[in-house]
């Protein structure tokens, strides 16, 4: 079953050619009160065709909201949210040659003949705007309970971005970067990705990234040891993301090459609350908040469609082949995909708020 969550349970469908697709949020209580418009400019964000570093494949993203709201409250009852496909362009598929470094082969293993191969079908990234729709609900409930999420760029390609201050980070500059049409915290190294973007769509190719994600607000003790840990919890919702590959938390694979005494967390007391010196576990000890910022970053791989020629095989005829992959598609994901980050670790943050000790 296409299902997630704990308190907050979410339920995906749709195919990127398909006539829509969506999802279903059940575990909401009936009363709270959302903004319309402020879902809407978390859409807008994600949405193609935008600009030139993007898909020219042009959709408006309008969620259409099919039940548990009326009268800009939520009923308690499962939220259904569906979108529309509305710009398709299917003739540019071929259903027997199998994409490099996409889900062809292996939706052909799993679902056979009769999968739905246009754009990748219900492996394609559109789905995720149904997963932003979910984030930005939950953001709300979010910001009303005082935790604040919010995600940039820390590198495309060779170009990195500063990160976040990990013990620092407050909400003010969450909000800041999250605003931006191209979340980065120094925009002249948003430029330079940018060309480093444009670079890669003139010689018909692709490339990845890193997107960092931080939440502030958080109380201690949220999550549980071993399997319910927030790493867990959080990292099963990342991993749906398509292009993620990795999720490190904190210090991440910075911790392979320090001592204890660099990567331990000291502990002070200021107002009356316990807080950490450095913050090298990202928030989060034995699976549980420690009431520190919650750092994690996420790698996406480069787009796999990509004009150049590559190898593959025509699976009807059990045959190699070769193929151009043809289309409208991201030279770069990253961009894209880090308001999908930011959006999926609002979901899993409220899914954690909901928890009952």
């Amino acid at each position: 079953m296409n299902n997630w969550g704990r308190n907050i349970r979410l339920s995906i469908f749709g195919e990127s050619h398909g006539q829509g697709i969506g999802i279903v949020i059940d575990g909401l209580p009936g009363g709270i009160k959302l903004d319309v418009e402020k879902i809407e400019a978390e859409m807008e964000r994600r949405a193609p065709g935008r600009s030139n570093i993007s898909t020219s494949r042009s959709e408006a993203d309008k969620v259409e909201i099919l039940s548990g709201f009326v009268g800009g409250m939520t009923t308690g009852t499962p939220i259904a949210g569906i979108i529309r496909n509305t710009n398709t362009i299917s003739k540019h598929y071929e259903k027997d040659l199998l994409r490099p470094g996409h889900a062809d082969y292996t939706a052909y293993m799993k679902y056979g003949e009769h999968r739905d191969y246009r754009g990748g079908g219900h492996f394609s990234a559109r789905i995720t705007a149904p997963l932003v729709f979910a984030g930005a609900v939950a953001k709300q409930v979010l910001n009303a309970e005082g935790v604040s999420v919010g995600a940039h760029i820390l590198k495309i390609a060779d170009v990195e971005d500063e990160p976040f201050d990990p013990v620092n980070i407050g909400e003010k500059e969450l909000s800041e970067v999250s605003k931006k049409s191209f979340p980065v915290i120094d925009d002249k190294k948003g430029e330079l990705m940018k060309q480093r973007i444009l670079t890669a769509k003139s010689e018909l190719n692709s490339v990845g990234g890193i997107a960092e994600c931080a939440v502030v607000g958080m109380p201690a003790g949220k999550g549980e040891p071993f399997f319910g840990s927030v790493e867990s919890r959080v990292s099963s919702l990342i991993y749906s993301v398509p292009a993620v590959k990795a999720v490190m938390f904190g210090a991440g694979c910075g911790f392979a090459g320090m001592t204890g005494k660099d990567a331990n967390d000291e502990f002070y007391v200021s107002g009356g609350k316990i807080k950490t010196y450095t913050n090298n576990n990202g928030g989060i000890n034995g699976g549980i908040t420690n009431g520190m910022p919650i750092i994690f970053r996420a790698v996406l791989k480069p787009t796999p469609s990509i004009a150049q020629k590559q190898r593959t095989v025509n699976i009807a005829k059990m045959e190699n082949a070769e193929i151009e992959v043809r289309g409208r598609h991201d030279p770069c994901i990253v961009h894209r995909g880090t308001v999908v980050i930011e959006n999926a670790a609002n979901i899993a943050m409220l899914d954690l708020l909901y928890d009952k000790f």
